[in-house]
């Protein structure tokens, strides 16, 4: 589009250079070359445009005073358009380097508060599996020290049954050997020929029954015994087990608190991961619009910035030129140039 302008241009100004008669005449069109030069130079459809206008409006002007007025304004206002934008795109740098900044650091702050809260969720949740698994393992202590204990209650109780029963065949015994000892005893002391003719025989009963009474009451004294030894060995068992199931369920009770509050804390974690997550979605959204919007350009902010004041600066040279008598003096030189091209 450029180089399409730049062509007329060079035809319409061949065609000026026969009309230039005056000082403005000399001054627009120097103008003109300085703006289509500087077109050529930054590439720019714009300035090409403008120049075009310039000569356009040289070509059908009635009077050179209104038409170097007309050309004045047209750069005049080409220099404040190219001004004001360059503002805007300053102002827009400002906005996009300060909001890249802080979304950039929003977003690393975000994004380390929440691989922070996804460990300390891991590690509760660790936590309370390895109490929960301590737990089950001690509750499963528990049932089978309860199942021991049930065991040894219902031996315990067996024994004990056996014991009296025993005890009291042995005592009724006992009692019944007392009692026969005592009336043969009781009738071998009377006096009488018949006793004392049975006295020897007499003799060797009463030792049978003596020994049969020894032998009786020494195993009650052993079942009594033994009966005292288990009845012991149950209760100091029995203790032992109730200190053990006391702890244990001591145990089971912390643990259980323990990793109720480290599930709830996880939870709450979770919660405050996940809405960070929400809002760490929203700031990588809104940090892709301003990458879209800020750094996707074909043109770096610099360059932009570089090729408008070399614009501005071209178009104020234009300026000046138009206001430049000095120009008078290169006047005769374009009249001669036009003499051998129209001999040519």
């Amino acid at each position: 589009e450029a180089t399409s302008s730049l062509s007329q241009l060079s035809f319409a100004q061949t065609g000026l250079l026969s009309r230039l008669s005056t000082r403005a005449d000399l001054r627009n069109f120097e103008a003109v070359r300085v703006v289509r030069g500087l077109a050529q130079k930054e590439h720019s459809s714009e300035l090409s445009m403008l120049a075009t206008r310039m000569a356009s409006a040289m070509h059908h002007a009635s009077s050179s005073n209104g038409v170097f007025d007309k050309i004045k304004g047209m750069i005049s206002d080409m220099i404040a358009k190219l001004e004001r934008e360059g503002q805007e795109e300053a102002s827009k740098k400002a906005y996009c380097d300060k909001e890249l900044t802080e979304t950039k650091a929003k977003k690393e702050y975000k994004g380390d508060k929440i691989a922070a809260l996804a460990t300390k969720i891991e590690a509760a949740n660790a936590k309370s599996a390895q109490l929960k698994e301590d737990i089950a393992g001690v509750q499963t202590e528990l049932s089978a020290l309860m199942k021991s204990q049930a065991e040894m209650d219902k031996l315990r109780a067996l024994e004990k049954v056996v014991f009296e029963e025993s005890k009291a065949e042995l005592e009724k015994g006992l009692n019944g050997i007392k009692l026969a000892l005592q009336v043969l005893k009781e009738y071998y002391a009377k006096d009488g020929a018949a006793h004392d003719n049975a006295e020897g025989g007499a003799s060797g009963v009463i030792g049978l029954i003596e020994v049969c009474e020894s032998d009786f009451s020494k195993n009650l004294a052993e079942i009594i015994s033994e009966e005292e030894i288990a009845v012991s060995t149950y209760e100091e068992t029995a203790k032992e087990n109730s200190i053990t199931k006391v702890a244990k369920d001591g145990d089971v009770k912390y643990k259980t608190k323990e990793a109720k509050g480290l599930d709830e804390t996880a939870s709450e974690l979770k919660a405050d991961h996940d809405g960070l997550s929400e809002e760490l979605d929203a700031v990588l959204e809104y940090y892709s619009q301003l990458n879209a919007e800020c750094i996707a350009k074909p043109s770096s902010y610099e360059e932009t910035q570089r090729r408008r004041f070399a614009e501005i600066e071209g178009l104020k040279q234009a300026l000046e030129v138009l206001e430049s008598p000095a120009l008078l003096q290169r006047r005769s030189a374009i009249r001669r140039s036009l003499r051998v091209r129209r001999t040519v």
